[in-house]
């Protein structure tokens, strides 16, 4: 077979963190196709609950009694749901006894999920919150409705009680629950990675995914250097939607968020993000600066660099054009010798492997510097 072709190099020498268990090939293969390289680091593991005994019996429930009123949260929480009940034989059943409600949806996924089943969407959530759909349920009256609300996976979304508590006959439906991360070291390396410039983005698609992969940081004692990373647009942190993005903004990190939840949208944001000026450059006589984990991109063009390289142009390109000193340049180097010859060196393996001539100033008894034009950094 042979092999598609890259959409572009907006991507390249970029590593990319994942943080989902469901759908990363999809992911992976987009992010790819424009030269990312990438890492999967899943922070949890869904867990089906299609053997569940308790979800077939609140599934048989419905049957015998439908729901007014069908609550929506996940997309893949409602598409699992009528696959278990395919499973049990009853998706006939399922849908005859759900064809009267009315489907409201936590967001757009939850959205598609009802109409690929073939049912109707009476309401979307523009927020994407639980909140917001319970205050829409209580705007309607709930007296006397009975009222199916399919859960995510971490279940404690509060629908239930206040659906209970303002007069409605609640069938709670999980169907499915976080469970630990499949590979807790992947984990531990992508948070590492973050903080110390081995990756470029890293990106989520849940809630709590993006909350245990906080918590791993913390833990590390690495929040800090991944929210100065952030803030100064040297590392992406990117989420699929605003309810996603929320443990993160509530820790102080610098996250963006895609326009819409899609992945697809993910994906663009990504892009955008590193080609089209979104992340901290220069400019320089050779044209555009940028920094990647793995190298630069210089005028458009992808530069591999060594790890060492990478360190001194890191500082350099830090301080906007100033003098660095050798002493300093050395201290960045890894396993640096104890005499600065070894910064001289790096510097000219520096500079043949970005192969511009006057790119790389050297300050006589001072260091060295980056030639960047006066007034042309881009923030």
């Amino acid at each position: 077979m042979t092999a598609r072709a890259n959409l572009s190099a907006a991507l390249a020498g970029c590593t990319i963190v994942i943080t989902a268990d469901r759908r990363s090939t999809e992911l992976t293969a987009a992010l790819e196709r424009h030269g990312a390289r990438v890492q999967h680091a899943p922070a949890l593991t869904i867990v089906p609950h299609a053997d569940d005994t308790a979800l077939a019996l609140r599934t048989r429930e419905l049957l015998d009694a439908p729901p007014d009123v069908v609550v929506v949260t996940t997309g893949v929480g409602f598409r699992g749901w009528m696959e278990a009940a395919d499973e049990e034989g009853l998706g006939d059943d399922v849908h005859r006894a759900l064809a009267g409600a009315r489907f409201l949806a936590r967001g757009p996924k939850a959205r598609g999920a009802i109409q690929q089943a073939g049912f109707d969407t009476a309401w979307v959530a523009e927020t994407e919150t639980a909140a917001e759909l319970g205050a829409y349920l209580v705007a309607e009256g709930l007296t006397g409705r009975r009222i199916a609300v399919q859960h995510h996976g971490a279940g404690a979304d509060g629908l239930d009680e206040l659906c209970t508590a303002h007069g409605a006959e609640v069938v709670s439906l999980t169907v499915y629950r976080w469970g630990p991360p499949p590979d807790p070291d992947a984990v531990r390396r992508s948070v590492h990675d973050a903080a110390d410039g081995g990756a470029d983005a890293v990106l989520f698609t849940s809630a709590p995914g993006a909350a245990e992969w906080l918590a791993c940081a913390v833990r590390e004692g690495l929040r800090a250097p991944i929210a100065a990373r952030s803030a100064s647009r040297r590392l992406l942190l990117a989420a699929v939607g605003p309810v996603t993005a929320a443990p993160l903004q509530a820790a102080g990190l610098t996250t963006t968020v895609a326009d819409r939840g899609r992945l697809g949208a993910l994906v663009r944001t990504v892009i955008g993000h590193f080609g089209t000026g979104g992340a901290h450059a220069v400019e320089t006589p050779a044209g555009r600066l940028q920094l990647r984990s793995t190298g630069a991109v210089v005028d458009g063009s992808f530069l591999p660099l060594s790890r060492t390289c990478a360190a001194v142009l890191e500082l350099l390109f830090d301080a906007d054009g100033a003098v660095v000193s050798r002493r300093a340049l050395q201290r960045a180097l890894p396993r640096s010798a104890e005499s600065t010859h070894a910064v001289d060196m790096a510097v000219a393996r520096l500079r043949e492997a970005l192969g511009v001539q006057g790119l790389i100033r050297t300050v006589i008894k001072r260091g060295y510097r980056l030639e960047v034009r006066e007034g042309a950094l881009t923030s």
